[in-house]
């Protein structure tokens, strides 16, 4: 009789759930499939693997039992425990709401799912997570995600790119959006949070029209942000400038992320999530 009952609370408690929070840890869970753990060599009392013995490795860590087994010294190395901090951001403004085709999600979806993915992965890996401009102070647990996921959902924000708030030294942001602001107000937000001693990680989101730009004739473009339209008699015969200026600002943005040694990466709303999420993962956790 008890068996029923609990299951019928445990199907109430997934519908409350979040239709993000639930598409994230689905992905969050394929991508789990194609890591390797956060394991890394460092400080702490869990064992990880035994190693032969390197010039100016401690005597005490070597490991006497290990070594009388084989004609070689090994030493033993523990896991890293400490959690580190990350903080996300998710661009919500106007033009992350555009799709070129039904079939597609918006810029803003794809981000969303992204960055709450991508919070699920740290969070079971330990690692203490909140969203910028929240207030909130990074955590960990399973209560991190449904506040995470309400947050997004309700975000609106006009701005393209995060407002400045002092964050501790060593802590690592990472920014998700179509990242289409100017160069130079980039490369100062940026350069600030370099500077702060955090290191850092851009995640450009875009339409795959945005990048191919595959109208022809005639064609009237209006702005998500309140711009002014604009009427274009022949679309064709602007698309090589079009891809030109396109790929300076991503390699402006390339080159500057690599000057400070932070990352950068592209991702399309007509791909797979888990490729961009996987890469940042491993990112993340390597550093």
């Amino acid at each position: 009789m008890a068996r029923p009952a609990l299951r019928h609370r445990a199907e109430a408690a997934s519908l409350a759930l979040p239709p993000l929070l639930i598409a994230a840890e689905r992905v969050a869970a394929a991508v789990v499939q194609g890591t390797h753990g956060r394991r890394r060599t460092g400080q702490g009392e869990t064992f990880w693997q035994f190693r032969r013995y390197e010039p100016g490795d401690a005597v005490t860590r070597i490991d006497w039992r290990e070594t009388a087994k084989t004609q070689h010294v090994y030493v033993r190395e523990t896991e890293w425990e400490a959690a580190q901090s990350v903080y996300l951001w998710r661009d919500g403004s106007g033009s992350m709401e555009y799709a070129s085709d039904a079939n597609l999600p918006t810029k803003r979806d794809r981000a969303d799912l992204l960055t709450l993915a991508l919070a699920a992965l740290l969070v079971r890996g330990g690692e203490r997570v909140t969203l910028m401009g929240s207030g909130l102070p990074p955590a960990y647990g399973r209560a991190v995600l449904d506040r995470l996921a309400l947050l997004l959902e309700r975000s609106t924000t006009a701005a393209d790119l995060p407002a400045y708030e002092k964050l501790p030294r060593h802590g690592q942001v990472v920014w998700i959006g179509d990242l289409l602001a100017p160069l130079d107000a980039t490369a100062a937000l940026v350069l600030r949070y370099a500077d702060a001693g955090l290191k850092g990680h851009l995640l450009q989101v875009l339409d795959p029209a945005e990048e191919n730009l595959p109208f022809a004739g005639r064609v009237r473009f209006e702005g998500l942000e309140s711009e002014n339209p604009l009427l274009i008699s022949r679309v064709e015969s602007i698309r090589t400038g079009y891809a030109e200026r396109m790929q300076r600002h991503r390699d402006g943005l390339a080159a500057l992320t690599r000057d400070v040694g932070w990352t950068f990466a592209t991702h399309r709303t007509d791909h797979p999530p888990q490729h961009a999420l996987l890469g940042l993962y491993q990112i993340l956790t390597e550093r």
